[in-house]
């Protein structure tokens, strides 16, 4: 299961939407979860996912890699439709003791997990489109009007962490990936049990897990040290942020799916 997140992975297939401003592309996913919130029919949802569709199709990602994703939450997603399926009304399909299942439950729970599945995916196209360092330059640009209440150097240091982060969930899944299979090459049993003996068996795997983070982290620190990194005033960058025609025009393409979210939800 584990080795089926793939959050936080740069996919390098040199699209439109990879070379679009980085920036632009962390606005316009706010606008897209926004937009997929204010669906309240199947018909607003499904003008997002065709959207959201299109927009995998032209970032050149492996659909593969989006399919991983949506397996790794697999259990949110029923967990989410087994608790939406007994909420709603219309004809009852099925009694079972005091719970009811009726044809509206069915489509609330189908609205929702398909709602869950597009945030996914939207969120999943950022990271597999953009490199750490120009999603860290974008989000200290977006933030920069905070420089002006005294928090320049604040604002850095929260686009580095936020980037560390997003950088280092693949790795820290790989080597939880490592470690349950030393444990199980020792000999031990994670999966059969109940609920209290699988929580049992994961703390030999949270364990060296934990320190394997700490010790990465310490590793980065000091090879950030030796090269002499600062956040401080006077930090320039190689590669300047510009926009360009493709950015304006993905911008208006996005507002104009927005709009016709919003009159779907009205005319619908």
């Amino acid at each position: 299961m584990l080795k089926d997140i793939t959050f936080g992975q740069y996919f390098d297939s040199k699209s439109v939407i990879h070379k679009a401003d980085p920036r632009i592309k962390i606005v316009l996913l706010v606008f897209v979860i926004v937009f997929i919130f204010l669906s309240k029919n199947f018909w607003g949802l499904g003008l997002s996912a065709l959207f959201i569709l299109i927009t995998m199709l032209v970032s050149k990602i492996p659909l593969k890699m989006y399919f991983k994703n949506l397996k790794a939450i697999l259990p949110i997603l029923i967990f989410t439709s087994i608790i939406n399926i007994f909420y709603g009304e219309g004809d009852v399909l099925l009694s079972i003791w005091k719970f009811e299942i009726t044809l509206g439950g069915l489509e609330r729970a189908g609205f929702m997990a398909l709602r869950i599945m597009l945030l996914i995916i939207a969120s999943s196209t950022l990271t597999y489109a953009t490199t750490p360092n120009d999603l860290t330059d974008a989000i200290e640009s977006l933030l920069s009007p905070l420089r002006f209440i005294g928090l320049k150097t604040a604002v850095h240091t929260l686009a580095m962490m936020m980037t560390i982060a997003l950088r280092f969930i693949p790795t820290l899944v790989e080597e939880a990936e490592k470690i349950m299979n030393a444990q199980k090459a020792r000999g031990a049993d994670l999966e059969s049990g109940n609920l209290k003996e699988k929580i049992k068996a994961l703390i030999p795997i949270l364990i060296p897990l934990l320190f394997s983070a700490v010790r990465r982290a310490a590793e980065l620190a000091d090879a950030m040290e030796c090269r002499c990194y600062n956040s401080g005033e006077g930090k320039t960058r190689m590669k300047q942020l510009k926009l360009h025609f493709r950015d304006f025009s993905i911008t208006l393409i996005t507002l104009i799916f927005g709009a016709g979210v919003i009159l779907l939800n009205i005319f619908m």
